[in-house]
């Protein structure tokens, strides 16, 4: 996968359903050259099948197919109503397009479309649609070796994973107990997805920039490396000021390289122990000095699309509930009815004061929910921005209310995409960002 001089091609699973709309601009055909498409097409699952439909002609081609441009350079294919934002509150449709290979496999009752390309030409458009691509250089660069690092990690994980005999388990559930983590593992078919659950991918939709593609070909084949291994790095939108560790978000593993640091110009100098839920209340009811700290239009311009801008609080911000609101949000989230809720208690929290571990109290059921995501999924009708909250408990004569005091925006592990803006903005090039975030890592390249 990652010998030298080779670049490696990469499998992104893009949109699922019964029939999937899709036009090629140019020539497409299949791996024997016998056929040649382009124009409007719709792909259908039938029985087991696919089949391919045009305005004058029908093709059923079996389980899986793989469509390729006859020129490359010029030609690639648009995706129609590819929903974008899965469960957040940005969640819409647009069409999306395109270049290198598009592949239909049935999955599970449906049709999955795969893109298959070159992952620095992945990465043009990742960088692209995480961020603006009129960011700053050298947060581009980082982010380039970051997503270029994960996603090596990730195909070495696999690999890993396929030469296991055990199952690998991302969930365990007990009556009183439910801890469920959410990672790329879900994928079998593809290595990752398009959507936030791994990285944002749009393909040429997103239009890429010459800064975008320089940050590209200038760190070419560099990845992030500890202890001769390509480091599993991970970045989210606002840490709120203190990172968290690896396993209290995924797998039980440690990385030495994503640790508990202050997102500082001291990131040794930490607050008191955020674990405890007294420190873990007073920061969250805080403003620190932090990198992502920070309301500056021109920054936050550079690091956020339109639709992220949509969110205008993200290093501390507040969500109130009346009873009756949560618990049926709750129910309808979780599927479980816990009648109606009377509170919720942080058992455990991580090294950013996230909660791993929150006590559902109702009337008709008590339940223990982690981890982290497991925990937004449930609080809200999207995702909550993290689970880095404390819980206010509002009574006003015979009616209740829950007041959620937050802070930051994603699972704040690794690079904190909001502070490595600014620290691009106040001088820090590349390597001294990466450093700052991935404590002990190296550089190192490895096509």
């Amino acid at each position: 996968m990652t010998k030298p001089g080779k670049v490696p091609e990469i499998r992104v699973g893009v949109v699922s359903g019964n029939g999937l709309t899709f036009t090629l601009a140019g020539t497409f055909t299949d791996a024997g050259g016998s056929l040649k498409l382009e124009g409007l097409w719709t792909a259908l699952y039938s029985d087991g099948r696919i089949l391919l439909r045009s305005k004058d002609r029908e093709v059923e081609v079996g389980t899986e197919i793989v469509l390729m441009p006859e020129a490359p350079d010029r030609s690639y294919f648009t995706l129609h109503a590819v929903t974008i934002g899965v469960n957040f509150h940005w969640q819409r449709d647009e069409d999306q397009s395109f270049k290198g290979k598009l592949k239909f496999i049935t999955d599970e009752g449906r049709l999955t479309a795969v893109n298959i390309l070159s992952i620095e030409d992945y990465l043009k458009s990742v960088i692209s649609s995480e961020m603006s691509a009129t960011s700053s250089p050298e947060l581009l660069k980082a982010h380039a070796v970051i997503s270029r690092s994960w996603l090596l990690a990730q195909t070495e994980k696999s690999e890993r994973l396929g030469e296991r005999k055990t199952e690998y388990r991302t969930s365990f559930v007990t009556d009183r107990e439910i801890t469920r983590w959410y990672d790329r593992e879900d994928h079998h078919n593809f290595d990752v997805c398009a959507d936030d659950h791994c990285q944002r991918y749009q393909g040429i939709t997103r239009a890429s920039t010459p800064i975008v593609e320089k940050a590209i070909n200038d760190t070419t084949g560099e990845v992030l490396m500890y202890s001769e291994a390509i480091c599993d790095a991970r970045y989210s939108k606002c840490c709120g000021g203190v990172t968290e560790i690896f396993e209290n978000v995924w797998e039980p593993v440690n990385h030495p390289y994503l640790q508990r640091l202050a997102d500082s110009p001291t990131p040794s100098v930490l607050p008191p122990d955020l674990t405890h839920e007294f420190n873990a209340v007073n920061w969250i009811a805080g403003t620190p000095d932090s990198f992502c700290n920070t309301n500056d239009k021109k920054t936050l311009t550079q690091v956020l699309n339109s639709y992220d801008q949509e969110t205008n609080d993200f290093f501390r911000w507040k969500l109130e509930y009346t009873q009756h609101e949560l618990s049926l949000l709750v129910r309808k989230r979780t599927g479980i009815d816990f009648g109606i809720i009377t509170d919720l208690v942080p058992l455990s929290r991580g090294t950013s004061g996230r909660i791993v571990r929150l006590k559902i109290r109702g009337s008709k059921k008590t339940l223990i929910i982690g981890k982290e995501l497991e925990i937004r999924k449930a609080l809200s009708a999207t995702h909550l921005y993290s689970s880095a909250f404390y819980v206010e408990k509002r009574t006003h004569g015979e009616s209740v209310s829950f007041v959620l005091h937050g802070a930051g925006w994603g699972h704040g592990v690794g690079l904190c995409q909001i502070g490595a803006a600014v620290m691009g903005a106040r001088g820090y090039n590349y390597r001294e960002i990466l450093m700052h975030y991935f404590k002990n890592a190296t550089l190192e390249i490895k096509y």
